[in-house]
Order: structure tokens, then sequence, then C-alpha cells
């Protein structure tokens, strides 16, 4: 499936959504009942990290400074953040974002990003997603990490540059592979898009989104290409994150 006619789908999707509602009630992706996608029970049980936070790689410390590992290695962005920990029943929520095509699940994740970016007092000129690759989009038929990234942006009136990053090599899925791993496993595999990138990138500051943040090496690797196109600064936010 073209992305052309994945946003066409989603777009015709959005409009006939509220007939559908009537038809086939909508079901709770963290509690199954009927009635909404996300229902505000799952949605109040859905919780910041606890601080404080380690300002580069966001994860809770016992005090509000670098944490060991960020004093030993520093993390090769900006800074991470998370809107929450990768927990029922958020998780439940972004498997049925990601494998059950429950794109609409995506409004309220993007929603929840757009508080975190809020509450972290991140500013920032754009949001942009973590790419798939092209092999893994025509089989899902859409992005969703691109869908949490332009509902975010919607809420923060943001731009969203949903194919200035692209992934030009095929990886194989984080899921688990040590943190050495992870690393090498997406080294080099995500680069600008010379047409969008070409100094438009100078001295800005950008957000990569993505749903879930393990050892912060995806977005690491998608920071790489932003710096070497003139990026000052570069978040990386998920929406949840393990705790350690």
């Amino acid at each position: 499936m073209s992305k052309a006619s994945s946003h066409a789908i989603r777009g015709m999707l959005h409009i006939l959504s509220p007939i559908m509602d009537i038809l086939y009630p909508p079901r709770c992706a963290g509690c199954q009942r009927s009635g909404s996608i996300l229902c505000s029970s799952c949605l109040a049980q859905i919780e910041p990290l606890p601080m404080p936070i380690c300002p580069r790689c966001g994860l809770p410390t016992t005090q509000a400074a670098l944490c060991r590992e960020c004093l030993h290695v520093q993390p090769a962005i900006s800074a991470l953040r998370a809107a929450g920990e990768y927990k029922e029943p958020l998780r439940a929520c972004i498997r049925a974002l990601k494998f059950d095509g429950n794109t609409r699940l995506a409004e309220p994740l993007g929603l929840l990003l757009a508080q975190a970016y809020r509450r972290y007092g991140i500013v920032a000129d754009a949001l942009l997603p973590v790419p798939l690759h092209q092999e893994r989009y025509a089989q899902r038929g859409y992005n969703h990490a691109a869908l949490l990234a332009e509902a975010c942006a919607r809420h923060l009136h943001l731009s969203c540059y949903e194919h200035l990053l692209v992934r030009h090599r095929a990886t194989l899925s984080q899921v688990g592979l040590g943190p050495g791993e992870r690393r090498q496993n997406v080294q080099g595999a995500f680069a600008c898009s010379p047409v969008l990138a070409r100094g438009a990138l100078y001295g800005k500051t950008l957000v990569v989104i993505d749903d879930v943040c393990t050892s912060g090496a995806t977005l690491e690797a998608c920071a790489a290409p932003l710096f070497a196109a003139g990026a000052r600064v570069v978040w990386g936010l998920a929406l949840a994150r393990p705790m350690p």
C-alpha cells in the first residue's frame, strides 16, 4: 500500500468513525469495556514517570542531577523523555495501535505526548516520527509513530515532518536485544531526506517521536543525521519507557 493511499484511507475512516461507533461501539484498549477507545478509568491509570529524573536520559534518579550512566557515557541525543511507564494499561494501548490496527488510539495517546511535552518544558520548532522501513510500512499500511507525532503536533500547534527522516536500511526488531546489540542494529539505519533537509534544519530544535524507548538506541540513531544536517537540539520523546 502506498503512503498516499494510506493517508486517503485514514481520512475516510476519520469521517466514517462516528457512524461506525453507532453500529459497532468501540471497546477500551485498556480494559475492553464498551463505550470508548480509551476510557477515563484507564486514562487515569497512566501516570507520568516519577520525579526527579536525569536531565539527559530521562530516567528516574535520586536527585535532579545526571545519573551515573550519563556521567560516564553521554547519550548521542540532547535529551530523552517519556510520557509514562511501559505497563498496563498503556502497554495494551500501544500494542493495539501498533499491531491490531486500532489507529484511532493515536489521538488520545498523542494528547498524552503533548502533555508530556509541556510538562517537561520542551520548546521545539517541529516534531518528526521515527520512520518505518518501506517493507514494514507495506506490511502494516501505516506508521504508528507518524500517527502519534501528527496527533501530538495538532495539540501543540507545531509542524510535523513525517518524511524528513527515512529508514534506508531494514533492521531487526529491538525486542530481546541487549543495549549494545540495539545500538549496533540501528546504527546508520536512518538518513535525512535530501530534498527536505537541505539547509532547512540549521539551528533548529527538533523532537523525534516514538512509541516506546528502552535503551534510547533508536532515537539516538535518528538524531545522528539530524545533527549532521545542522539541527542544534534534538529531543527524543516516547510514549512509554520500561523502568530499569
